[in-house]
């Protein structure tokens, strides 16, 4: 993974500078691999030059608007997999640093942005640049559960979009009296503020409550560590400091005030938390959602006394610190006083501020980061292969059943036909009836119609008038209407019980759900008897589709479980090392088995079955797609273990199970590789074959009978067109559940 950030950036003397630092080498630290490449994107500050080091390819001039566009285009151009934006206003160029919007815009990979300023009051610029950030980014990261509360309330973003993820704190390895030896205060109660020097931190309110203190506690030292902030030292200078300066003077307190005029690196601040007894962030007011500073002083096992502004009242709940009001030293003395005058209590909270501290380390945080990173990366790709899916879709034919009713008179749909022309020589079968009726109830629940319920209808009195009094059907019919077959085939009866499994889940009328209803639970008893592991499968299919309907039936859920667990044990005696299937040959509606047992184990909730189906799905799925396009098992020679495949003979009933194994696979496994590979099966009728000709006429709306050696079958019977508009259907009904 290739991670680029858009940060300010060590030398530079800034705190999202030293936190972008912080995030790089927490992810070095868990990258043991050495799989994570990080750049920076470095926001450089008007007339600055800095020596940055290897981590920085790119420098952004801030107030140069072209260098922003640059950037992204570089990032572009290189191959990153994701950038990171660490978003505060004041460090980039234009109306409130409008100017990071020409960069994001122009990005062509994910988006995370750490938010280190959560305005509750924003100006409309404020407001417009953070919503658009918001649009654009696949996550925003906030280090308060307030910040969340301001983005979903003020700025109206959805919370799924934000994820928090406390502010880190590094590794503090020197123990607190070894580190007040190292600084030569082991006879000093240390009090200490860190951070950039400026008005709005309170530090006289600090000083002023120091005076009662050292009455009682002479040896009081209180370290102001920090230099006064680049942005103010350009508008006011040094005056800040001197007022604080002049203020301890005034209160004879300069044998217990230093100030430590230094923009501490991240080993000298560690020391110096270490040593601290007690941290002070008396900021003047509230709109302050993060401070580092505090989380550092927490992470050290401080005990932090401190002003309620955001950030401060999450941090500092539960006892792992002291309150005290704005602009209040009169309180923080008697804060003071109290703590130093009872050490357990002080020890109390410093330990607790200790323990939570010791999850908020950079190492541990860094884990956290990478997870996310990982995930927008997946997402996109995900996004990006279902909006490539969507784009494929835009040139599907539109649903049309004109050659379906064609082959369809009162009494059912002709088997066969010359061409597209219906071939009565042939008559009707129950075969292609049952599939008919399954096509029009798939197309009802998406495009209801008077037309598909006569269909329906039509389809569903074939099936009926079939049945024998055992149960079982009869197949074949001549045009005449004279029955050609005293029993069909298992295969038949299968695929029968796969469409009355399906009606009974999605039968547009009571009448038709009572008739199907009898016509399949007259044929169960027959469930037992069935030796063809497909006519097996077939009837799983129809099973599952009832169970969804009815899931609760414990008869026909023993029956499930009895005919999954048979197919397995063909399975068993079948497979090997290097054949894992059911037969000892690959020949027709392949993908029906590994389907029919997902489905199975699926609704029983059975590992053992879900191991087999994958385990001959992925030993399928590298027969048939080993082109990179759908090339199944053709009929003109089966394929024997051992032995050559035939490549032609391919016939769409295979394709439509494939469509429907793909899909299965990714709702078990939510890879989207099977999504892409289910549309991709589907295009073999429109082409993507063997001959790269298309099966589907958009003159007829049929679809031709199957790829041979010498070109395309153009007969477009029932059992290819049903097949080709079935596979139409499923594709359909998955791509808009993905909208």
């Amino acid at each position: 993974m290739k991670i680029a950030y858009i940060s300010t950036y060590a030398p530079r003397q800034c705190g999202i500078a030293t936190f972008a630092h912080d995030i790089l080498s927490a992810i070095s630290f868990n990258d043991q691999d050495k799989k994570i490449d990080q750049h920076v994107f470095a926001l450089t500050d008007e007339g600055e030059i800095y020596d940055y080091p290897d981590d920085v390819v790119f420098s952004i001039a801030q107030h140069t608007l072209a260098d922003y566009i640059k950037a992204a285009e570089y990032i572009n151009q290189h191959q990153y997999d994701v950038c990171v934006l660490e978003h505060e206003y004041g460090i980039f160029g234009g109306k409130s640093g409008d100017f990071i919007l020409s960069l994001i815009d122009n990005l062509d990979i994910p988006l995370v942005v750490n938010l280190h300023t959560v305005l509750k009051r924003p100006s409309v610029d404020e407001r417009s640049i953070l919503n658009r950030i918001a649009q654009r980014a696949s996550k925003l990261v906030v280090m308060s559960q307030f910040a969340i509360e301001l983005l979903t309330q003020v700025y109206k973003i959805k919370e799924t979009k934000i994820l928090l993820i406390p502010h880190g704190v590094p590794q503090f390895s020197v123990e607190h009296q070894d580190a007040k030896q190292k600084l030569n205060l082991s006879d000093r109660k240390v009090i200490m503020t860190f951070g950039f020097i400026g008005r709005s931190k309170g530090i006289d309110v600090a000083i002023k409550a120091l005076p009662a203190l050292v009455a009682k506690f002479p040896e009081v030292l209180y370290l102001v560590v920090g230099k006064t902030h680049p942005t103010t030292l350009k508008r006011t200078g040094e005056e800040y400091r001197h007022y604080l300066e002049e203020l301890v003077e005034e209160l004879n307190l300069q044998n217990n005030v230093r100030f430590v005029n230094l923009f501490v690196d991240i080993a000298d601040l560690s020391l110096y938390l270490s040593a601290c007894d007690i941290y002070i962030t008396p900021y003047v007011n509230e709109a302050q959602i993060t401070s580092g500073t505090l989380s550092f002083a927490v992470g050290a096992g401080a005990a932090v006394l401190s002003t309620p502004y955001w950030h401060a009242k999450e941090m500092l709940a539960e006892g792992r610190g002291v309150l005290f009001n704005f602009n209040d030293d009169k309180k923080l003395a008697h804060i003071l006083l109290d703590l130093f005058s009872n050490p357990d209590k002080l020890d109390t909270v410093r330990q607790k501020a200790y323990l939570y501290g010791q999850e908020l380390s950079w190492n541990k945080l860094g884990v956290r980061y990478i997870n996310l990173f990982e995930r927008v990366v997946l997402r996109q790709v995900e996004e990006d292969a279902v909006n490539q899916l969507k784009k494929i879709a835009l040139y599907f034919p539109e649903f049309d059943l004109t050659h379906i009713k064609r082959l369809t008179n009162h009494v059912g749909i002709l088997q066969h036909a010359k061409y597209a022309t219906p071939n009565y020589h042939h008559g009707y079968c129950l075969d292609d009836n049952s599939r008919a009726m399954l096509l029009a109830l798939m197309a009802y629940e998406l495009y209801p119609s008077e037309e598909l319920e006569g269909l329906i209808s039509t389809y569903l009195n074939y099936v009926h008038y079939m049945q024998l009094d055992s149960g079982k059907f009869r197949n074949f019919m001549s045009f005449s209407n004279e029955f050609l077959d005293d029993e069909g085939t298992e295969d038949s009866f299968g695929r029968t019980i796969w469409s009355l499994g399906y009606l009974l889940k999605a039968a547009p009328f009571n009448s038709f759900y009572q008739m199907g209803k009898e016509l399949f639970f007259n044929a169960v008893p027959h469930f037992k008897t069935m030796k063809s592991v497909r006519a097996v499968a077939y009837n799983i299919m129809g099973v599952t589709y009832y169970l969804e309907h009815q899931p609760n039936d414990k008869d026909v859920l023993a029956e499930l479980s009895a005919m999954a667990h048979y197919i397995v044990s063909e399975y068993r005696q079948n497979s090997g090392e290097n054949w894992q299937w059911f037969e000892k040959i690959i020949s027709y509606d392949n993908a029906l088995l590994p389907l029919s047992i997902l489905r199975a184990g699926t609704i029983l909730k059975d590992d053992v079955l879900i191991e087999v189906g994958m385990e001959s799905f992925k030993f399928l799925d590298q027969l048939i797609f080993e082109k990179g396009y759908l090339s199944i098992i053709g009929n003109t020679k089966w394929y024997v273990e051992g032995a050559e495949r035939s490549k032609f003979g391919q016939q769409p009933i295979e394709v439509s199970t494939v469509i429907l194994l793909y899909d299965q696979t990714h709702k078990i496994t939510q890879d989207e590789k099977y999504l892409t590979k289910m549309i991709s099966s589907f295009q073999w009728f429109l082409g993507k074959n063997e001959l790269h000709l298309s099966l589907y006429d958009p003159e007829t709306k049929g679809c031709c009978d199957g790829l041979e050696s010498h070109g395309v079958n153009r007969n477009q019977g029932a059992e290819s067109t049903i097949c080709f508009w079935i596979s139409y259907m499923h594709v359909k009904r998955v791509l808009t559940a993905l909208t």
